[in-house]
């Protein structure tokens, strides 16, 4: 491209010297010879007026002025003989005009020559000058040098312009391309540098926009990928832990395994619509949600496996709790979390306990260990590698802010994480949604499970 640009610059100026110069050369061939000729003609006059006393007297003329080593004078008599002088014997064309009382000029063989009469009431006499056309010609040589001079400047100034320019609008031409081929090698934090055209930036801009919403568009698949692992490991667990007991233990009833299996099977489909119903941002709490059933739900999932390791869970739900206004899928998801932590890194009783927190509710749960040591990274999201937690609190309190609640770790030893959820509120006239506990509204992209 560099190469194409400079070579089409060089080409135009080319083209625009040849257009000016070719005229212009021939003006100066045209402008020498006349200059020429006068110079000619003002040595003819001064010659004819110095002679022209002694001609109109009668008397012999004097010897003829001094002039230039290239330049012939001849005085002729009226009619027409060489008188003084060099010039040719016989007459020429620009000598029979003047001798008709007319300055006349001309080339005759390889000569310049000018024709002046000298004219005393009557032509007594005709002075020619006549000088070799090459001297002219060294003079228009040396003019077309200085125009080719000037011609071979302007055409290198063009070229070092054009190179530059070249260079300007080639180097973010080939920085775009690399940033389209790492940008299809999946490096989407690449971003171009402002190039100063318009139309470049143009399409930098877009580029950079593309970038940064395949970007997000992967870093929400990977994340769904991530929370879906982790929110699906405890049902698969679940799945897992009841049939390996139903072959463990002699005489098991089968069936009766197999109808567990497929409670754990529904847990599991549940699991995957709720994962599913978040990532699309469908039932954005605008349905009161009855906590009750929601609690009672997780009891039993988990009632089984906290027993197997001597555990339990108790589900606290006064009577006359009011709704919550908030998605089912994502208060599911939240205490799932929650209470997965609880037995994964807690011990003893897992308390999960619902109460009103004046327009708000709160759900509480706890269980009898030591708590966490780190207590300011429990919400930071890290690498699925990481030891301890790392994914799942992360995504839970998201979800809890996505539908205008909070997740806070209420108390450390034992440890009490709070849910609070705003409390469903009929609507006032105009359709108003409820308020929610200053939560940031719609989910935000980076926190979304997937889309």
């Amino acid at each position: 491209m560099r190469r194409r640009i400079v070579g089409l610059t060089v080409a135009a100026a080319v083209l625009a010297i040849a257009l000016f110069g070719v005229p212009l050369a021939a003006l100066v061939v045209r402008y020498l010879v006349n200059d020429e000729q006068a110079e000619l003609q003002r040595v003819a006059d001064v010659a004819a007026l110095t002679l022209s006393a002694d001609l109109a007297h009668g008397r012999e003329p004097g010897p003829l002025p001094a002039v230039d080593t290239a330049v012939t004078l001849t005085l002729y008599n009226a009619s027409g003989q060489r008188w003084i002088g060099n010039g040719p014997a016989g007459l020429d064309e620009p000598i029979r005009e003047a001798l008709e009382g007319e300055i006349a000029s001309g080339t005759v063989g390889g000569d310049l020559v000018v024709a002046v009469p000298v004219v005393d009431n009557q032509v007594v006499g005709v002075v020619r000058a006549a000088t070799p056309v090459a001297e002219a010609w060294v003079r228009i040589l040396g003019a077309w040098m200085l125009m080719a001079a000037l011609a071979a400047v302007a055409l290198g100034a063009v070229w070092l312009v054009a190179r530059r320019q070249g260079a300007r609008l080639a180097r973010p031409l080939e920085q775009l391309a690399k940033n389209a081929q790492r940008l299809g090698d999946g490096d989407f934090s690449v971003r171009g540098r402002p190039a100063a055209i318009p139309e470049i930036d143009a399409v930098g801009t877009a580029m950079d926009t593309t970038a940064e919403r395949l970007g997000d568009v992967v870093a929400r698949e990977r994340a769904f990928t991530a929370d879906a692992s982790h929110q699906l490991r405890t049902p698969l667990t679940g799945l897992r832990f009841g049939l390996e007991a139903a072959l463990d233990v002699p005489g098991q009833d089968l069936a009766a395994a197999i109808r567990v299996a497929i409670g754990s099977t529904d847990d599991l489909m549940r699991t995957i619509d709720d994962l599913l119903e978040l990532a699309r941002d469908t039932n954005r709490g605008t349905e009161p949600l009855d906590l009750a059933p929601v609690l009672t739900e997780l009891g039993d999932q988990w009632r089984v496996m906290l027993a197997a390791s001597s555990r339990a869970i108790v589900v606290r739900v006064p009577t006359g709790v009011p709704a919550a206004a908030a998605s089912g899928a994502a208060v599911r998801q939240v205490l799932a979390v929650l209470v997965d932590n609880a037995v994964r890194h807690g011990a003893g009783t897992v308390t999960v306990a619902v109460r009103e927190a004046g327009d708000a509710l709160a759900v509480d749960v706890s269980d009898e260990g030591p708590g966490p040591g780190d207590t300011d990274a429990l919400f930071v999201r890290r690498s699925p590698k990481a030891g301890g937690l790392g994914i799942g609190l992360a995504l839970a309190r998201s979800l809890a802010e996505a539908e205008g609640g909070r997740l806070v770790l209420a108390r450390a030893k034992p440890p009490t994480f709070m849910l609070l959820l705003p409390a469903f509120r009929d609507p006032p006239e105009g359709g108003e949604s409820p308020e929610t506990l200053g939560g940031p509204g719609p989910r935000p992209a980076a926190d979304r499970p997937g889309r």
